[in-house]
């Protein structure tokens, strides 16, 4: 593939000096791994000083190497090296902005064990997403292919499908672990995983032991209003 943002950034260009336009801006729908491999940061440079709203919308869609490779991703790495980055050229050009990213569960491939990883992953890099995607099928993509037949099509290798409207769900909940009314389903799924391990009060765990639950709930009416978090990811 040649890499190479010149048509598009002359697009821009073009439009964002024509009579009566303010601002041209991009929400989503950008390649940060074809923009990693320019060599040229002409566009990133520009898309960042003219072309983000205040949030720009990426898709990293999981974690796992296993599951973005049966979507034909790159590395989570790459993400995390775009997220870096995106903040320092927004430093430097002194603009408050922020990534928005977009996220699957139960994507064919994609196992009890898998859905932990994206919630660590998640837990670690500070993210709370309001909204999350489970996987469904739709006509004409490699996905949907392997999510019917239980195959790869390119190996013919067996592939891993969360089929059943139970795993589904947990999948899903894992992604909103901090959600009290996932609760049920996250232990559910921690638990089927073998990773017990996550639920107490420990920094890296990622829901607390019942017991701490409960009194926390009947507390409740005690305990200082919390803030709102912050789910964008900065």
């Amino acid at each position: 593939m040649t890499v190479d943002h010149k048509e598009f950034l002359d697009i821009l260009r073009t439009v964002r000096v024509l009579p009566g336009i303010k601002k041209v801006f991009i929400r989503s729908g950008i390649r940060y791994d074809y923009i990693l491999a320019d060599k040229d940061k002409t566009f990133f440079e520009e898309l960042v000083g003219h072309h983000v709203s205040g949030q720009l919308k990426v898709a990293p869609e999981h974690c796992s190497a296993a599951v973005l490779g049966y979507m034909g991703k790159p590395s989570v790495d790459s993400y995390l090296e775009f997220k870096n980055m995106f903040f320092a050229q927004c430093k430097k050009v002194k603009k408050e902005q922020y990534l928005v990213p977009y996220f699957i569960s139960s994507h064919p491939g994609s196992t009890l064990k898998d859905a932990v990883e994206l919630a660590l992953f998640f837990k670690q890099e500070k993210i709370r997403p309001e909204q999350v995607q489970d996987f469904y099928p739709t006509p004409g993509t490699i996905s949907t292919c392997m999510f019917y037949t239980g195959l790869d099509p390119y190996t013919l290798e067996n592939v891993y499908v969360a089929s059943s409207a139970h795993e589904k769900a947990m999948q899903r909940a894992l992604l909103q672990y901090f959600n009290p009314k996932n609760r049920r389903l996250v232990v559910d799924a921690l638990t089927r995983a073998g990773r017990t391990d996550l639920i107490g009060n420990g920094e890296n765990c990622l829901i607390r032991p019942e017991s701490n639950y409960s009194r926390g709930n009947q507390s409740k009416t005690n305990r200082p209003k919390a803030t709102k978090p912050d789910r964008r990811n900065k």
